[in-house]
């Protein structure tokens, strides 16, 4: 994997956790409802990145 594809991990991975952070800093209780966008986000942005960039180089 090159050094751009890992800097782009982490920049969208810091990203990710801080819209997290903010998202759960703000909810009253953490239900698995509110929790729910958290893990379909994470899907949705990393699993392309995954296919696309780590599963190329095997």
């Amino acid at each position: 994997m090159s050094m751009s594809n890992i800097i782009r991990f982490g920049l969208v991975g810091a990203l990710w956790l801080v819209l997290c952070y903010l998202l759960v800093s703000r909810m009253r209780e953490v239900t698995l409802l509110n929790l729910f966008p958290i893990i379909a986000s994470g899907i949705i942005i990393f699993v392309p990145m995954y296919k696309k960039y780590i599963k190329k180089d095997h």
